[in-house]
């Protein structure tokens, strides 16, 4: 039995996106497949609020975050770690034998503009990696102040991982000058996994053009000679970008701004639900995410239990991550769910809890 997936990606996917995966096949170097490039790609710059370079890449997101290390890092890298995805950056960054330093702080609490200035007045680094949306931990870092700090240090290049906040509240790469702005698509962006999308400003092109060992399958350079042909370097999963080009119109006929309401507003009855129930948060306030809430299990429930019931009754549910794992669980709040169908499940969920 297929499982409603209430767990912080994948995310469930709307019949009309996967049937548009079922589109009939063309090549890759047809001019059909340059129309649908082009299209997707256009419309992914409304979304991010760029004129910037928009790639495609078929891969996870980790894909490009690797590769934006080794395309992006001269000197050394400042790796911000808050959560198990940003401290796994930093090791991805030391495997590609890049020099980096690890910037950590405490699991559930931000990276903070005053950490960065810290790190960056030193002159020891021309690149920063930062997790805009630790889905750890449903921390939510304050990227315009961030941003607002990177432009002191203009020879500093921003790595920005947004892959479970983008499309969900406004993120203008262009306005907060992000370098290179990466997320995949299957969080906010309620698409199947396996589609990354990523973006390199000029400055980030010209430190590329000065790097080696950049590797080709994400090598920038060969993204940016084949993006003037409305292309990619290798062959794309082009079922994928079908739905992609489905799933931007489906956005634009919401509305960007209601979009980003529904993320609010779906958020704010979760974490009502949390105060009302008992549980704790990880993160304060105004850090809480707006596309997923980790609670913490104040009111010691059996959460392997409740994971074992909610599956019997076909959904399915996290109970943490990593270290934090039985110590509290993720609620998400994003991509294509409606407020009623978060309501259902909380209702599932006390119903269970009333019998535990």
């Amino acid at each position: 039995m297929a499982k409603k997936l209430f767990i912080p990606g994948p995310v469930d996917v709307a019949p009309e996106i996967l049937q548009a995966m079922a589109t009939p096949m063309i090549g890759h170097r047809m001019p059909e497949y340059a129309l649908l490039h082009k299209g997707v790609k256009e419309k992914l710059k409304k979304v991010l609020f760029t004129e910037q370079r928009v790639f495609l890449a078929t891969s996870s997101a980790f894909g490009v975050m690797e590769g934006a290390v080794r395309n992006l890092v001269g000197k050394r890298c400042a790796n911000f770690c808050n959560g198990a995805f940003s401290d796994k950056w930093h090791d991805v960054t030391r495997r590609c034998g890049k020099e980096a330093d690890q910037f950590k702080v405490e699991w559930g609490k931000p990276v903070t503009p005053e950490l960065v200035d810290q790190a960056l007045a030193t002159g020891r680094y021309d690149a920063i990696t930062l997790i805009h949306n630790e889905t750890s931990t449903g921390v939510m870092s304050p990227l315009p102040e961030i941003a607002e700090v990177l432009r002191k240090y203009p020879e500093v290049v921003s790595i920005i991982d947004t892959v479970s906040s983008m499309s969900a509240l406004c993120i203008p790469v262009d306005e907060l000058a992000i370098d290179c702005c990466i997320f995949g698509v299957q969080k906010a962006f309620a698409l199947p996994p396996g589609l990354a999308v990523f973006t390199a400003s000029e400055k980030a092109l010209e430190r590329c053009r000065g790097i080696e060992g950049r590797g080709y399958y994400f090598d920038f350079l060969e993204f940016a000679a084949n993006d003037v042909k409305d292309n990619t370097p290798s062959t794309p999963c082009i079922s994928q970008i079908y739905a992609m080009d489905r799933q931007l119109d489906r956005f634009f006929a919401e509305g960007l701004e209601q979009r980003w309401a529904r993320h609010r507003e779906m958020a704010e009855l979760v974490g009502g639900w949390v105060r009302e129930r008992g549980y704790g948060f990880l993160a304060d306030e105004p850090y809480r995410s707006v596309t997923l809430t980790c609670a913490v299990n104040d009111r010691g429930t059996d959460l392997a239990a409740l994971k074992k019931r909610l599956g019997e009754r076909g959904y399915a549910f996290d109970d943490g991550y990593g270290k934090i794992k039985g110590k509290t669980f993720r609620i998400p709040h994003m991509g294509d769910m409606q407020p009623a169908d978060l309501a259902d499940f909380l209702g599932v969920i006390d119903e269970i809890t009333a019998t535990l």
